[in-house]
């Protein structure tokens, strides 16, 4: 009987780089530029939905008419916001050496962002994602988290069981996303949820941020031997 593989399945923003709060300020930008005036708190607390769904959020939670236009007003401006801050954004602490790592130890992995390649293409270049590791965007599936659809397409290219995956997220909308796909979710801290919340969302396992999962992949079934 061969042995079974773990794989893992990332988050981009706030999970492998340091983008966040460059999203939060986009989002905080588009928004007063179209009149709306919301804490910067809020909209943190919707990063990580699909921008669709966290304009629909936000636009509810301040008893804003549903407005399909503007929707995409938002989210184009957003989107032009984004790519003025997207310079500054760097690689989480060891975000490159654990993929390295794993591609190393020949463990499956892919990236599943809720963000459109235009604005995630940027900062996947800087993680040097090595060639045919799968890359699901937004553009690629009819639903964005908490929906599971993005890991679900990085798990069939994976072409691995959903039992044998770990998703790794910064947010409780990865890990609410991770449960419906029948997977485990692993929380980082480095998005700025906390401990608690990620556990509650259902996180088996939460560290610090990439460098302190390096240092305990065999606590998710990585080993070198």
């Amino acid at each position: 009987m061969s042995a079974r593989r773990t794989a893992l399945v990332f988050d981009l923003d706030g999970t492998l780089v340091d983008s966040v709060y460059q999203h939060v300020l986009a989002w905080h930008h588009a928004l007063l530029e179209t009149g709306i005036e919301l804490s910067i708190w809020r909209i943190h607390r919707r990063i990580g939905m699909s921008g669709g769904l966290f304009m629909r959020a936000l636009l509810r939670e301040i008893g804003h008419d549903l407005d399909l236009e503007l929707v995409q007003q938002l989210q184009d401006r957003h989107a032009m916001a984004f790519q003025k801050l997207a310079g500054d954004i760097r690689p989480l602490p060891g975000a490159v050496e654990l993929l390295r790592t794993l591609t190393a130890l020949g463990t499956p992995w892919a990236i599943a962002t809720s963000g459109r390649m235009r604005t995630a293409g940027p900062t996947l270049e800087r993680l040097g994602v090595p060639d045919g590791v799968p890359i699901i965007t937004r553009d690629m599936v009819a639903r964005a988290k908490p929906d599971p659809d993005l890991f679900l397409a990085a798990i069939e290219r994976l072409g691995v069981p959903p039992a044998d995956v770990f998703v790794v997220g910064d947010s409780i909308w990865d890990l609410l996303a991770a449960r419906r796909a029948q997977t485990l979710g692993i929380g980082l801290l480095c998005g700025g949820y906390g401990t608690e919340e990620l556990e509650r969302a259902g996180a088996y396992r939460v560290y610090d941020d990439p460098a302190m999962l390096l240092n305990h992949l065999d606590e998710v079934g990585v080993r070198g031997d």
